[in-house]
């Protein structure tokens, strides 16, 4: 316990702040102040900096904030900053507001932080009034604002407004080059963002992951190893998310060598193995088919602190290649440390039964979907198919299709082809070949088993990206 005496110097108060290194002592420490009697106001500063440095923490700030007889512009940063990367970045718009009426003027800190609520909330029109509010106080040459500008048409992939503001900036930094490369590498603009990339006076790690990742996002994975390579030449040391993106490229290509070469470099550097990187390693392993490696690197994780696209990543490799029984075991042991499936773990699970001709089980898994609150998808349905036509339950396969909710894909109905021709039923076979025929009608050679292979979901868990969001696309 704290002695309240020794607080009352304030000099050991403020030493006692300073080396503040949790939230839980920073509530203590406040606590004592209130109740000893000490002025709040000579630390309010100190107070709300640090309760407002955590996203969680900033409704606790907020409530200092409040009791400020006269906030500074400071203050009023301070709690827009710490909303802004809240939960709650509307918090941030409103504060600014409350600001403007009580007179306080906005400095060129803030704006920044409101362009940064409006890239969280999506809000375009609000980061259009943001920057026209910029003009009109006179911040549109500061480069701290127009950097964070250019970031923030980044988030809604508006590569000409952010080319523009970028063009205007007379005092261009790193972070300006840095900024306008990763709107073209989000807007999927790969020959721009080289052009950026090699006009670039000077580079960092974030101008090199950058680049590679905007290769891997375009599915030119050599060309993002050949970036590595050249970084690695050029002295810059990568980090997570460098490693993340070239794990991602080796992944995509199947390079296990290169995969192995990536990794000895992770543990070389002393790259912090984090959940992300874990994860980026095993789904690398995994699509390159070492099931042992992947499972080793799985298994160094602890499993209290795993989360959904691990278990993802785990599962989906050992049902592409072909371990049924033991991706189901997996599947049932996510459950049982208290992960939540997803729709792309059904999706992995129905591969694998399909793989293994269960088809009962595909069953179970494909309306346990619909119990437990996700609608199926495309890649769901397609399994589903899949399931049953490598089971010969043609009429059955046929039957689902007609009722899905979708227009069936050439995959789909590769697959139910497929089933037909191996089970001898050419009745079906002509009779689905013919929607084939009518769904791609330039195709050459008709449909044959080779062409009409039909996983449709199974080759959906192959390109799936563990690193990011786990959700299927509509």
């Amino acid at each position: 316990m704290l002695n309240a005496a020794l607080l009352c110097k304030n000099g050991n108060l403020t030493t006692l702040l300073e080396n503040c290194k949790s939230f839980r002592h920073f509530k203590q420490l406040h606590s004592i102040i209130i109740t000893s009697g000490i002025p709040e106001h000579i630390f309010t500063s100190t107070f709300l900096s640090f309760a407002a440095t955590s996203p969680n923490n900033i409704d606790y700030a907020y409530t200092i904030f409040l009791e400020l007889p006269n906030p500074t512009i400071f203050n009023y940063n301070t709690i827009i900053r710490g909303y802004s990367k809240s939960k709650n970045p509307n918090k941030s718009v409103s504060v600014f507001i409350h600001m403007l009426r009580v007179g306080v003027a906005p400095d060129h800190l803030t704006y920044p932080f409101l362009t940064k609520a409006a890239s969280h909330l999506q809000e375009v029109r609000l980061g259009l009034s943001v920057h026209g509010r910029v003009v009109r106080d006179g911040f549109e040459a500061d480069r701290f604002v127009k950097n964070s500008l250019i970031h923030f048409a980044g988030s809604f992939k508006d590569a000409v407004y952010a080319r523009k503001l970028f063009d205007e900036m007379p005092n261009r930094n790193l972070v300006s080059w840095n900024s306008i490369l990763d709107c073209y590498v989000k807007c999927r603009e790969v020959v721009l963002a080289r052009e950026v990339f090699d006009a670039m006076p000077e580079r960092d790690v974030v101008s090199w992951s950058s680049m590679i990742d905007g290769y891997v996002k375009g599915g030119e994975y050599y060309e993002a190893l050949d970036v590595f390579q050249k970084m690695c030449g050029s002295g810059v040391d990568a980090n997570e998310v460098t490693m993340v993106s070239v794990l991602g490229a080796c992944a995509h290509l199947g390079a296990l060598e290169q995969g192995i070469m990536m990794h000895q470099y992770i543990t070389d550097k002393r790259i912090t193995l984090t959940l992300v990187l874990r994860t980026s390693l095993v789904d690398m392993y995994a699509k390159s088919g070492a099931i042992d490696k992947a499972l080793t690197v799985f298994r160094g994780a602890s499993m209290k602190q795993t989360d959904v696209l691990i278990w993802n990543a785990m599962i989906g490799g050992l049902a592409t290649h072909g371990f049924v029984h033991e991706s189901l075991s997996m599947f049932t042991e996510m459950q049982n440390v208290g992960i939540t499936p997803d729709e792309i773990t059904y999706l992995c699970i129905l591969c694998a039964c399909a793989h293994g001709g269960l088809v009962n089980e595909a069953w179970y898994y494909f309306n346990c979907l619909t119990r437990n609150g996700m609608n199926p998808k495309t890649e769901h349905y397609a399994c589903m198919i899949d399931a049953l036509a490598r089971a010969g339950q043609l009429t059955e396969a046929y039957t689902f299709l007609t009722q899905m909710p979708m227009e069936p894909t050439a995959s789909m109905l590769g697959a139910l082809f497929n089933g037909c021709i191996n089970h001898r039923n050419l009745d079906l076979a002509e009779l689905v070949g013919r929607k084939l025929l009518e769904l791609e009608p330039d195709h050459d050679g008709r449909y044959n088993i080779k062409r009409g292979n039909g996983e449709e979901g199974c080759e959906e868990i192959a390109r799936m990206e563990f690193r990011g969001d786990s959700r299927i696309d509509s």
